[in-house]
């Protein structure tokens, strides 16, 4: 294992190194969503000067994939179908076209954010709370998307690590690492404060529509690697997002399948975005040779769930 990269037994010691349990007190579900203040959102408004607006969403699809085999659906409840065969459908006075939708969220191609009652550690989620609270009748009873139905508006930095390291992805099973994000800052004349959401473009996406989708339990996968975390906590960042599922793969330690997710969700209630579309806002960052902005990110206020799709925005 590279020098640079942590032992199994150092990411493990994160859970107490990096707890964030207790800090907001004990009874605490918003965990690092608490860094984002009024005076964070003001901040981050002064930071729309032009006026445009970028999508950080992949679109949803409905096709089975090799990285989504079990896809979204949508069915029609209603149509307007009957009209263009002349078949006015008189039982129905209302002239009307209905959707209906099921998705998973967790694990695919789905642009979503993670709720700290993702993923526990030794039947413990964030802050202490027993795994059990979390249950199949009921749902997520503690930590529930709903925490977050007010919107998450603060001020966004992207860190591009293929433009950083002069290539067109990084590689899968390799991972982001803090010096990439520090030589970002350097390059590109931001520094992550406080509250920020860091959104860190791999070229996954890029990548998947060049050569096509893949299936990353199989292929491999990257995202920032666990030695990011302790520059996650010191630095105080209300988010982490990627253009993938946030978590290397594979992770390179037999007890941590998913380090990031553990570690991020579990010890310090670093709320997670997976699967971002970071190529629209990369491009504008590009353009602009601008790398922070106002974000706005609204997930669905649905009842006890560990998670919602969500379209986040960014502002120039």
């Amino acid at each position: 294992m590279p020098s640079d990269i942590p032992s199994e037994q150092e990411v493990l010691g994160y859970f107490q190194t990096l707890s964030n349990w207790g800090r907001w007190g004990n009874d605490d579900e918003l965990g690092t969503l608490n860094f984002i203040t009024p005076q964070k959102r003001l901040e981050a408004a002064s930071l729309i000067r032009e006026g445009v607006t970028v999508s950080c969403a992949t679109t949803i699809g409905y096709d089975s994939t090799p990285d989504m085999p079990d896809p979204p659906m949508h069915f029609m409840i209603q149509s307007g179908e009957g009209w263009a065969t002349g078949d006015k459908v008189t039982s129905r006075p209302t002239q009307v076209s209905m959707d209906y939708f099921a998705m998973r969220i967790h694990g695919g191609p789905v642009t979503h954010m993670d709720t700290p009652a993702h993923f526990f550690w030794d039947g413990k989620m964030y802050n202490g709370r027993p795994a059990h609270l979390i249950s199949t009748s009921l749902g997520a009873t503690a930590e529930s998307i709903e925490l977050a139905k007010d919107g998450i508006v603060t001020r966004g930095v992207l860190v591009d690590a293929p433009m950083i390291r002069g290539v067109d992805w990084i590689e899968r099973g390799e991972g982001v690492m803090p010096d990439d994000i520090l030589a970002a800052e350097e390059r590109c004349g931001f520094k992550i404060e406080e509250g920020d959401v860091l959104l860190v473009r791999t070229g996954q996406l890029h990548r998947r529509n060049v050569e096509g989708p893949v299936n990353f339990q199989q292929a491999g996968g990257t995202a920032c690697q666990a030695a990011c975390l302790p520059l996650f906590h010191e630095r105080g960042i209300a988010m982490i997002g990627t253009d993938t599922t946030n978590d290397v793969i594979p992770s390179g330690y037999p007890s941590l399948t998913n380090p990031i997710h553990q570690v991020g969700l579990v010890a310090m209630g670093l709320w997670i975005l997976d699967r971002a579309n970071l190529e629209d806002l990369a491009q504008k960052c590009r353009e602009l040779d601008r790398w922070e902005f106002m974000l706005s990110i609204s997930p669905l206020p649905l009842h006890n769930a560990t998670g919602s799709p969500i379209n986040p925005i960014a502002l120039f």
